[in-house]
């Protein structure tokens, strides 16, 4: 059978969005041409099978030990279900911060101390989140196998983070993997993938944004 192209896929059904002239900001403060919004995957059921079939296959090729998938709250929630549902395990997520009424969680459903846990992540940019997910977990004993995530934008600065903390991350694509796709495909010119690819490694440096003008 042909290798499920995730790519395209979220291509297919517009996930991917270039806005070069009013570019996207970030919680990080961070200005990108491009978004990627994994939670068009849920609205969209075919695709959708493929992708979460697809990303549980990864985990249980990449982190066979796993016992528990958490998911990042919110976007990673729903991924993390479903890939469990598929793969039966039991499932979780992490919140961003302590709920403060009730029993004022930060970790949603049972973890037990010495837990294998993958955590399920929709994209990685610089790690932020899905590192808040990782330490949380682990404060709680949990031993954290790594991080599956749908896509990532391959930041240096991402990389780096992860590694500093000890952190697996794989990903069912990539950036480059995603503009490729889209210049091949005539979504935009073939001519701004340098530029594009100018803003992956120095997304500090906003000087791509003239190149696309």
């Amino acid at each position: 059978m042909e290798k499920f192209d995730v790519s395209r896929a979220l291509l297919s059904i517009g996930a991917v969005f270039l806005r070069p002239d009013e570019p996207f900001t970030w919680a990080s403060g961070i200005k990108s041409p491009i978004y990627c919004d994994n939670r068009l995957i849920l609205t969209a059921p075919e695709v959708r099978a493929h992708v979460e079939a697809a990303l549980a296959d990864m985990i249980a090729r990449e982190f066979p030990g796993a016992e528990v998938l958490m998911g990042t709250a919110t976007a990673g929630i729903a991924h993390a279900a479903i890939a469990a549902h598929i793969l039966g395990l039991p499932m979780g997520y992490v919140r961003s911060g302590a709920k403060d009424h009730g029993r004022k969680n930060r970790i949603e459903g049972r973890l037990s101390p010495g837990d294998k846990v993958v955590v399920v992540e929709d994209l990685i940019s610089t790690g932020g989140s899905a590192l808040e997910a990782v330490e949380a977990l682990r404060e709680a004993g949990a031993e954290v196998l790594g991080i599956a995530a749908l896509f990532t934008y391959g930041m240096e600065k991402g990389k780096e983070r992860l590694a500093e903390h000890g952190v697996r991350a794989v990903c069912l694509t990539n950036f480059d993997e995603v503009v490729t796709a889209a210049a091949e495909d005539g979504a935009f010119p073939v001519s701004y993938v340098p530029a594009l690819t100018a803003f992956r490694d120095r997304p500090d440096d906003e000087s791509w944004m003239e190149a696309l003008k």
